[in-house]
């Protein structure tokens, strides 16, 4: 028992050790010191959030995005498994900011089924909390995700729209105002964007990027786009609901 007590003792005192140095290191313009030092370091000790955390803040400063983002990601595991959820899903929207490239549906979706117990058992039912150190943020249930999206398209801003609802954690990513791509629920892209469109409460939160997304919606309108899947949507429920629309010909009208 003592062994063991004495081991993690080590590695606290190693780890403050490490996290010092690398201070010193980044205070003494030698970033690339503190970035070996942080990297040898958690090679060693993987899981230690302290050491990800100081390596991503070294990197993002020195502007080492990709790597940075590496972090974040790592950090998103590392959170959900201390069921830290919302850090998580800060170091994913993150992620996201500083590399565009990457995907972060599975990311969103490992979270989703980590808080869905919570969710079912203990649901948070005050009045939803809206930070206010983001571009734009609000409570869904006040203002709708189509006036979120008109606000942005109107400013033509570049940045991720993340969306935090009880059953569906979510994002969209504009280029000038425009829609380019969507997570949810494992899903990219306009299969994404349907899940994200019947969204009716929980919080959204804007940040502006530096960097453009890639395209994987291309949309020359927002509206018409949101008008057209809820029109797709619309039209399946009817469908299912055995309302389907009626052909000329199946009317008796043919040509």
């Amino acid at each position: 028992m003592s062994q063991v007590i004495e081991k993690e003792l080590v590695t606290e005192v190693s780890v403050e050790s490490v996290l010092l140095d690398a201070d010193l290191f980044v205070k003494y313009k030698s970033p690339e010191k503190a970035f070996s030092l942080l990297r040898d370091s958690i090679k060693r000790s993987p899981r230690s959030i302290p050491l990800r955390e100081k390596l991503r803040e070294v990197c993002i400063a020195h502007k080492n995005a990709t790597e940075g983002a590496r972090q974040c990601l790592a950090l998103v595991s590392l959170y959900i498994g201390r069921e830290d959820f919302d850090i998580a899903y800060d170091r994913l929207q993150e992620a996201k900011l500083l590399d565009p490239r990457i995907s972060v549906a599975p990311g969103l979706e490992a979270i989703r089924r980590a808080r869905r117990p919570e969710f079912a058992t203990n649901r948070d039912r005050s009045p939803q909390k809206v930070r206010t150190d983001v571009t734009l943020a609000g409570n869904i249930g006040m203002v709708s995700i189509f006036d979120a999206v008109q606000v942005i398209e109107n400013s033509r801003m570049t940045g991720l729209l993340v969306i935090k609802s009880d059953q569906v954690l979510a994002s969209v990513s504009f280029n000038e105002g425009k829609i380019v791509d969507a997570d949810a629920d494992g899903l990219n892209g306009r299969k994404a964007f349907r899940t994200i469109i019947e969204i009716n409460s929980g919080t959204f939160e804007f940040s502006l990027s530096d960097s453009e997304f890639p395209v994987v919606i291309d949309v020359t309108s927002n509206t018409n786009f949101l008008l057209d899947t809820l029109t797709s949507l619309e039209s399946e429920r009817a469908e299912q609901d055995g309302m389907r629309s009626l052909s000329t010909e199946e009317l008796g009208f043919e040509g």
